[in-house]
């Protein structure tokens, strides 16, 4: 456009920013508008009675900044991102000046890989100049003379893994990229996040460490195989498709390891079948099985660079202060918060929020926030909160006060990591590539439903209804993908079949479940077996699953409201009959006095009829 065609569309542009008042009001209204959307999605799922996640996924695709691009680029994408294009000499030249920390120039020069091979030395990145300074050294790249390199170096010295020394740059660009939107992503990759680490501290309050003693041997050993089963066949079958072990396929693996506590936990307490013998199982196989996630978790992103001692040492760490934490939230947390208890009065034993409540408020979030950044330095956050969450794990009552307070908070958190956090990461020409779709498909038949079907062969008749529960994948799963893709641990098409294979099980896991379980109880009830649970129905809606956990505390408190109210109604209705009765005995009495009367009345008439004979 010419000079004059660009300041007249200047003009026109400062004239409706004017009259807009040069507001953010687009901004929220498109935010607004895709809020809406997504909860409309949640109602809908119910309606239709499959996953919130699917449909989430789906609209968070169809209206992120891929396809529908509703929600404004600058917010839907990660600051450092928008600034920085790896393709670019700016950005390359910026990785070089870090000298060995991400492309070490003195390494590729002597190994002839400044260049490609037969290709002259003049046709690398820094063009025709026979030598360049980076950092405090000086490196000369027309060989006439030696590189000296010096003692020390940053984190890639002495390393070529790359065909040329710009390769190395534009890959260690977007490598550094990753670190940096991983560390600070766009608000609504962060919100996800936060939802994440909020339920996980959830999941930890559920621990029943009652319920570990009876069942645990045996409960550990389904977890074992329902960790191990699926990191294996998930490994094989990517490196089967002919991605490499390292990362690639692990990455795969251990994304499809851990098991949704909140799916099974919602679906055996809607049956009643919570504090059964094979409900114990399944949660403490569920909680075993998240543990060792997290474990896995963190040693999945210590391998990426050069393993040593060091590499190991601060999960080594990890581990110790995870047996003290659970040691003490047995043995030292239940006397350390009666004592609080009694030492802090309770000024405000009326209010809905009790000075107790808010104590036991601080106490949790000051327990997730330094249990969450000891275990970040160990590897991930995630492992703390959920070790945090366990530490609270024998008060109902903590979990009743977090509910009430974050509810609809880890809710809100919950869908935005689905709609945005995981369907933004998404790559849409990669997910709906039909290649991507078949593979996806055998991933999720096999390593993902599968393995986990098959994790509890020793436990008898309740072998497939542990096995099933154990299938459903949620947010852990989804964001150990998202880290691993968003780390460069694992390709956009590996990345598609992975997300294919969870969605499987995200959709089928809930619904097949809810039948296995159905026809186990139903066949428990029939044989007259002592221990089988009294009968319940089973909603035949979906569970929401992605909110909170179940409120022990408040459903045991409704019950009792409930069971009050029927024994009111009771008494009501006993009153009411009395009341009826009395009417009628009233009535009776006005009639038998009327008789009374009648009969007082011809006593008199037959007396003087009497007399007068007389």
């Amino acid at each position: 456009p010419s000079a004059q065609s660009y300041r007249e569309g200047a003009v026109l542009n400062i004239q409706v920013i004017a009259m807009g008042g040069a507001s953010s009001f687009y901004a929220m209204l498109a935010i607004a508008g895709f809020l809406t959307s997504i909860w409309v999605a949640g109602r809908v799922s119910r309606t239709i009675g499959v996953s919130s996640i699917v449909l989430e996924v789906g609209l968070g695709l169809l209206l992120g900044p891929s396809v529908g691009k509703l929600i404004p680029y600058e917010l839907s994408t990660c600051g450092y991102k928008q600034v920085t294009d790896c393709d670019t000499e700016k950005s390359m030249k910026q990785i070089a000046e870090e000298d060995t920390e991400y492309c070490d120039l003195g390494a590729y020069l002597k190994e002839k890989k400044y260049v490609e091979e037969g290709k002259h030395w003049n046709t690398g990145f820094f063009g025709n100049v026979t030598s360049v300074k980076l950092g405090d050294h000086h490196y000369h790249l027309d060989g006439s003379a030696e590189n000296h390199r010096r003692l020390a170096g940053g984190g890639n010295a002495g390393k070529t893994d790359y065909k040329t020394y710009k390769q190395c740059l534009k890959e260690q660009c977007g490598y550094k990229l990753a670190i940096k939107c991983a560390e600070t992503p766009d608000i609504f990759s962060l919100c996800g996040h936060a939802g994440v680490a909020m339920m996980i501290f959830e999941s930890g309050m559920h621990f029943d460490f009652e319920q570990a003693k009876t069942v645990g041997p045996w409960a550990c050993a389904v977890a074992v195989l329902g960790t191990f089963l699926p990191i294996i066949a998930g490994t094989a079958l990517s490196m089967g498709f002919g991605y490499p072990l390292m990362p690639d396929g692990l990455s795969v693996g251990v994304s499809l390891a851990p098991t949704s506590v909140g799916i099974a936990l919602k679906l055996l307490h809607e049956a009643k079948a919570l504090q059964t013998y094979f409900g114990q199982a399944v949660m403490t196989a569920a909680f075993v099985d998240d543990v060792l996630s997290l474990i896995l978790f963190s040693v999945l992103f210590s391998l990426r660079g050069e393993m040593t001692f060091v590499t190991f040492l601060p999960l080594i760490l990890g581990c110790v202060f995870m047996v003290f934490a659970i040691v003490s939230a047995v043995m030292v947390w239940p006397p350390v918060i009666r004592w609080i208890f009694r030492v802090i009065p309770e000024t405000k034993p009326d209010h809905k929020l009790t000075r107790h409540d808010e104590v036991w408020w601080l106490l949790m979030f000051g327990v997730l926030c330094s249990y969450g950044m000891i275990t970040h330095l160990c590897g991930t956050h995630l492992w703390g909160c959920f070790i945090a969450g366990m530490s609270f794990a024998t008060f109902h009552h903590a979990h009743h006060v977090w509910v009430r307070q974050v509810k609809r908070i880890t809710c809100w958190l919950l869908r935005i990591f689905f709609s945005c956090t995981l369907a933004w990461s998404i790559p849409v020409n990669d997910l709906f590539d039909p290649e991507a779709i078949w593979k996806g498909s055998l991933m999720g038949i096999g390593p993902c439903i599968l393995m986990k079907v098959f994790c509890a062969p020793f436990m008898g008749e309740a072998r497939w209804v542990i096995g099933w529960a154990m299938v459903g994948r949620a947010e852990f799963a989804y964001f150990i993908a998202i880290m691993a893709k968003s780390l460069r641990m694992m390709e956009d098409k590996l990345f598609a079949i992975l997300i294919w294979a969870l969605i499987y099980a995200t959709i089928f896991a809930p619904l097949i479940f809810r039948k296995v379980l159905r026809r186990f109880m139903d066949r428990q009830e029939d044989e007259g077996d002592a221990k089988a649970p009294v009968r319940a129905v089973v909603r035949q809606h979906a569970p929401t699953l992605s909110g909170h956990l179940p409120d022990l505390e408040q459903e045991e408190e409704d019950e009792k409201l409930a069971m009050e109210k029927i024994r009111v109604a009771g008494l009501e209705g006993e009153l009411i009959q009395t009341q009826m009765a009395l009417a009628e005995m009233k009535m009776l009495k006005e009639k038998a006095e009327a008789e009374l009367e009648k009969l007082n009345r011809l006593e008199t008439a037959v007396s003087k009829k009497d007399t007068f004979a007389l």
